[in-house]
């Protein structure tokens, strides 16, 4: 969930973010590394006054720095291509939703039942209930349901969009013309939110998208009685 004031990654409600974020991790503690031991170096040479002006060359050391940020490569594009193959795979999916965007809103169609479409618009402060949120509230939520691999298809009617779930890992652009696609499984129950993500006009701050988390059995009387 999104935390207020926070520093860090929201929590994670896919399975890939979960992955992301251990990657995130695993390559931050690389880069501590590197950086005490160049620290350390840096300021042992600081404070040795002792100089060799007849050291021309060092085959044995310049082979070791050669060699050491080669194998740290290594270590991070080996997890780092396992995501790319992760995050472009599509496994058997067992729902398919349809994203058009447009100024300034998203629309949703839900390929897999009959007449299931709906605008989504920013609530106004004025129309918000008790316990929503300013300027991330919406009036038609995603419904979907969890522990289920869904599909997302998006483009868009007018300009460039990008639909930005930071808790799900997806961050999938809307090009006018051009039908780009996704997919994820959400591993529990909640509220999601994100926003658009590519500057789309004057209006581009106010195209919230929130995903609502429910059981199977409850998404399937949902849509039925939609």
């Amino acid at each position: 969930m999104s935390n207020w004031s926070n520093m860090i990654f929201q929590d994670a409600m896919s399975p890939l973010m979960e992955q992301l974020i251990f990657f995130h991790d695993h390559t931050l503690v690389i880069l501590i590394i590197i950086t005490v031991i160049v620290g350390y170096m840096m300021w042992t040479l600081f404070l040795n006054n002792m100089i060799d002006r007849l050291l021309l060359e060092g085959q044995f050391i310049e082979f070791i720095w050669t060699l050491l940020p080669a194998v740290t490569l290594i270590f991070i594009a080996l997890p780092s291509l396992r995501l790319l193959y992760l995050l472009d795979e599509v496994n058997n999916p067992l729902l398919t939703i349809k994203i058009i965007g447009h100024q300034w809103y998203w629309s949703y169609e839900y390929s897999d039942f009959l007449n299931v479409e709906f605008d989504s618009y920013m609530k106004s402060t004025g129309n918000l209930n008790k316990n929503e949120f300013r300027l991330i509230e919406v009036d038609n939520r995603m419904i979907l349901p969890f522990n289920t691999q869904i599909r997302l298809m998006i483009t868009s009617m007018d300009v460039l969009h990008s639909w930005a779930m930071p808790s799900l890992g997806i961050k999938l652009d809307a090009v006018p013309g051009r039908l780009n696609q996704t997919s994820f499984i959400i591993n529990k129950p909640g509220l999601i939110f994100g926003q658009c993500s590519e500057i789309c006009g004057s209006n581009h701050s106010f195209m919230p998208i929130v995903i609502e988390s429910i059981d199977n059995n409850m998404f399937l009387v949902d849509e039925k009685n939609y």
